[in-house]
């Protein structure tokens, strides 16, 4: 599978978000945000 410079990026970006989440007590707020951001990553990496 080749992947083009942005699909690179925005998977590592998703793979960063996952980490932060499991990583850092974040509060809730945060924490709705990140998993936005990473909802919209899988969704434009079409993994969803």
């Amino acid at each position: 599978m080749k992947v083009n410079c942005q699909e690179y990026r925005k998977s590592m970006a998703l793979l960063g978000l996952k980490q932060r989440l499991k990583e850092i007590s974040v509060d809730t707020k945060e924490r709705k945000e990140i998993e936005k951001q990473i909802a919209i990553l899988e969704k434009e990496l079409e993994m969803d």
